[in-house]
């Protein structure tokens, strides 16, 4: 170690001004997470993320509002509330006195409207400066009027959140801020407007049993912590070491409650193309994702050119499992200008079975849905080999229930060979996952579009498929039960499965016939870019007439539609 780094670790506090040792006189700044050295103008340049080990430091609210918010568009609000001791609570004067002298700010949250990327929104960044950001009144009030004014001015919320959680020193009053804010999220949410939430360390406490986890679309930094009660507390409480990385961001990603993960230097493009996407127009050139079409190299590729025309249809079932199938998300990538992926289910986990996110064709922006199975042995294991969980359709949903808020078309995806069976699948719900979709897809008020795009395997298939357009490709197949277990169950051979394929009627010609799906889409001898193409054509088609529907017609003629299946075989008898 170095004289100058020596001299760093003997001082208290992050940052250390190097006086008549050093004549340059530079500030540098020790970062909490590798502990190195930086200088601040680097570390500053980097937006205060260390560029050795990517952690990412606390910024104030208002230098946070300055990185984030368009120059000069910035209108702050409520900048005169400041907090009284109105439980003459002891030392409180104090502290707010420190704090005010130490962050320049009256309390903990700035305030106003401005724009991101040239989207128009109101916004608020918490300050960690400020009593480490903990909510008393002022920051309720402060975030409750932020609410109501967007709902006046019909504008998207952003918001940064930095907590320590209530501020104790106003008591129950502090904890009333909670409910406060809240309802206003509710009424701005019910208005069919946009929260979006970025979690940033800390974030804990009610401040995250509040607005930090209430919004549409939740982002956070790298690293962040996240949680109700505090490390310390957990431990205290449980008298157990806590796993590394728990309550990070990282593990509420894996634990379905955040959507992405964002860094810092990316933050304001994708708020940007968050922006746009829920004002219904495409992002500008250069989104962070928007999709290339290049073409993947290697196995991904173009693979195969030509898929050999099946014999039977259990040739087709064969088909549909094998590894060189083009997959759901192959199709997105190919067929969408961009695709943002979010996840999470908001209850359990984030399934990699289900895909879910926002997409967009030109100008037409569209909830997308996707069950991928994966196209290896490590990506297929990955994703359960497309067989989802309950937290799997309950992603589905949530994403369902937002393009409905947002006036957003539903395309779904469809390729797996059944909702899995396992102990734990059942223990959370696996059944009332899949039925509450079937509910929920047969009363949507937003045009659904369902293409099946290889194997179509009973109530897995379905919770995705109840849609005003089925659609199936020529080498998919669609069924109640695989043949393999229709033949072990009825005949108890299982070797029997492509006799059961055949009675069962399982392919796409057949379902056509049955009037059980409503055309096909043949893939048979194409490139996996050129099924991509077909199958978005269709797609297209379908959206420009289902979108001239008003709402309630729209959900008339899906039950209209699924009403008669099935109905005009019956045979009543005297």
């Amino acid at each position: 170690m170095s004289k100058r780094e020596k001299s760093l670790n003997a001082l208290e506090g992050p940052v250390t001004e190097v006086a008549a040792e050093f004549p340059e006189r530079h500030v540098l700044v020790k970062c909490p997470g590798c502990r190195r050295v930086i200088d601040a103008e680097k570390l500053e340049a980097n937006l205060d993320v260390c560029p050795r080990c990517g952690r990412h430091l606390r910024l104030s609210g208002r230098k946070r509002m300055k990185v984030t918010v368009d120059a000069g568009s910035f209108e702050e609000w409520d900048a005169d509330l400041a907090a009284t001791d109105f439980l003459e609570f002891p030392g409180y004067p104090e502290k707010l006195e420190a704090a005010r002298e130490k962050s320049h700010e009256l309390d903990a949250v700035v305030c106003g409207r401005g724009k991101i990327g040239g989207h128009d929104c109101a916004l608020f960044f918490m300050n960690a400066d400020f009593m480490m950001g903990s909510m008393g009144s002022v920051v309720g009030e402060k975030v409750t009027r932020v609410f109501e004014r967007a709902l006046e001015l019909r504008l998207p919320v952003v918001g940064f959140t930095v907590s320590g959680g209530a501020r104790m020193q106003e008591g129950t009053t502090s904890l009333m801020q909670m409910a406060k804010v809240s309802a206003a999220v509710r009424r701005h949410s019910e208005a069919g407007l946009l929260y979006v939430t970025v979690l940033t360390d800390p974030t804990t406490g009610g401040v995250t049993a509040s607005f930090a986890m209430e919004g549409d679309v939740t982002l956070a930094e790298p690293g962040a912590l996240v949680g109700f009660a505090g490390p310390r507390v957990i431990e205290q409480t449980t008298h157990k070491r806590l796993p590394a990385g728990f309550q990070r961001s990282e593990f509420l990603l894996e634990h379905g409650f955040c959507d992405l993960i964002v860094e810092r230097r990316d933050m304001v493009a994708t708020l940007a193309e968050l922006l746009a996407l829920h004002e219904g127009s495409a992002p500008a050139a250069g989104a962070p994702h928007a999709l290339s079409h290049e073409e993947p190299r290697g196995k991904r590729g173009n693979r195969p050119k030509r898929t050999p025309a099946p014999e039977s249809a259990y040739d087709i079932v064969k088909l549909t499992r094998s590894t060189e199938r083009v997959t759901a998300l192959e199709l997105i990538e190919r067929s969408l200008d961009g695709f943002v992926e979010l996840h999470g289910d908001r209850l359990f986990a984030d399934d990699a079975a289900i895909v879910a996110g926002i997409g967009w064709k030109g100008g037409r922006v569209l909830t997308v849905i996707a069950i991928e199975r994966g196209n290896s042995t490590k990506e297929r294991v990955r994703r359960n080999f497309g067989m989802a969980h309950p937290e799997g359709y309950r992603k589905a949903l949530r994403l369902m229930r937002e393009a409905e808020k947002f006036g957003r078309p539903v395309l779904c995806l469809v390729d797996t060979s059944g909702a899995y069976c396992g102990i734990g699948a059942e223990e959370r719900g696996q059944g009332e996952a899949i039925a509450t979709n079937l509910v929920a897809m047969s009363g949507l008020k937003v045009p659904i579009v369902s293409v099946i795009v290889g194997e179509g395997g009973s109530g897995g298939a379905l919770g995705l498929a109840v849609a005003d357009r089925v659609y199936m490709l020529g080498s998919s197949a669609y069924s109640v039960v695989s043949p393999e277990g229709c033949a072990s169950i009825l005949w108890k051979d299982a070797k029997r499965a492509a006799e059961a394929a055949e009675a069962l009627r399982i392919t796409a010609p057949d379902l056509a016939e049955l009037g059980l799906v409503d055309g096909v889409i043949n893939d048979l001898g194409l490139t996996h870019t050129e099924i991509a193409h077909d199958l978005m054509r269709e797609v297209e088609l379908a959206l420009d007439e289902l979108e001239g529907l008003d709402a309630d017609e729209l959900v008339r003629r899906r039950y209209d539609k699924f009403r008669v299946m099935g109905g005009d075989r019956i045979c009543s008898r005297s």
